[in-house]
């Protein structure tokens, strides 16, 4: 039987490491295929992986997804519901920085390489006339290592998913202070398939069918996505990338 291989982006958090197994176990199984999961450790990897594999099917952040969709034949098939893609922009509960009005310019901002959350900080940071020409990045392997960084005091902020953010363990976050968190609700991950993928109905009916039994749930609690996904069409995927792009503009 072919292997086909699956990517999921690097920004989750680490406690839905096993969430993703499970979910990939239970595609398998319920649509008679071969999938090889990839999980690549940083944003740099995932391009690698893409770059150098043949990649069917990928669980890619939104900025990402632009890219795959309009320039190396992947379509959008699935988003999951009610998950948009928020971040949160916090600072050390220490520091002097208090407020958004507290990042001036010349601060430097940790993140991890995910440029989806870098275009919505800063579209926030526009609020107290901030632009990415003011600030020095520091771009971190993740996020967890962006948090550090704020911690220690090496960094005035940094940019998180918000997901990641908010699973931090209780020590993290009590040692941050968020100064804001984004409130989009248009914009999510969203599940792309290779456009010569032979097996994209029964793949789909799959995914679209988890939420319906215990086992399917289990796996999409551990994923943070109760509710399971929904499809897309080619319209909620322009409608998307035209919301990024104006982000980006």
């Amino acid at each position: 039987m072919t292997t086909h291989n699956m990517l999921i982006a690097p920004d989750f958090s680490p406690e839905r490491f096993a969430g993703w197994h499970m979910f990939n176990t239970l595609i398998q199984k319920r649509a008679n295929l071969n999938m090889h999961l990839n999980t690549p450790a940083s944003h740099a990897e995932q391009q690698q992986i893409i770059t150098a594999g043949d990649i069917q099917v990928i669980y890619a952040n939104p900025f990402d997804a632009a890219a795959l969709i309009r320039e190396q034949g992947y379509k959008a098939v699935a988003r999951p519901i009610g998950k948009s893609d928020e971040m949160v922009i916090a600072a050390g509960a220490n520091s002097d920085i208090n407020a958004l009005e507290d990042i001036k310019a010349g601060a430097t901002i940790a993140m991890a390489n995910n440029r989806d959350v870098k275009l919505i900080g800063l579209r926030l940071l526009e609020a107290v006339d901030i632009a990415e020409s003011d600030l020095s990045w520091d771009v971190t392997e993740t996020y967890q290592a962006a948090a550090r960084k704020v911690i220690k005091g090496d960094v005035q902020a940094a940019f998180f998913l918000a997901e990641v953010f908010h699973g931090f363990s209780r020590l993290t976050k009590a040692q941050l202070s968020v100064l804001i968190e984004s409130d989009l609700a248009d914009i999510s991950h969203v599940l792309l398939i290779k456009d010569d993928f032979p097996d994209t109905d029964i793949f789909m009916n799959a995914i679209l069918n988890l939420h319906n039994d215990p086992d399917g749930q289990e796996a999409l609690a551990e994923l943070g996505m109760p509710q399971g996904f929904e499809a897309m069409d080619e319209e909620d995927a322009e409608f998307m990338i035209d919301l990024m792009e104006t982000l980006l503009d």
